[in-house]
């Protein structure tokens, strides 16, 4: 398995605007175990993303469906920058 755990930045004081819209475009995608958004409990502008993907090929082919370049398009201008980014290797777990 390919996992990713990685922290967004949103532009001052609208975290939770970014990430409504987040939660609201995820879909299913192929080869996607688990997509989590959750707000950082300490930064109010962070969002952490936490995937699990069958691989990495996966998660290259998911960044070219049409509804993940339209949540890219939606969430762009809300987006200051990106701090944190682990790349994991899965064993397992309860998803």
């Amino acid at each position: 398995m390919y996992g990713l755990i990685g922290c967004l930045r949103a532009v001052s004081g609208r975290r939770d605007e970014l990430a409504s819209i987040l939660v609201a475009q995820i879909k299913a995608m192929p080869g996607c175990r688990s997509y989590v958004i959750a707000p950082d409990a300490e930064d109010a502008d962070a969002i952490w993303i936490t995937e699990v993907w069958e691989d990495e090929a996966h998660h290259k082919a998911s960044l070219g469906l049409p509804h993940v370049q339209a949540t890219i398009q939606m969430a762009r201008p809300l987006i200051a920058g990106f701090s944190t980014r682990v790349t994991t290797a899965p064993l397992g777990g309860v998803i």
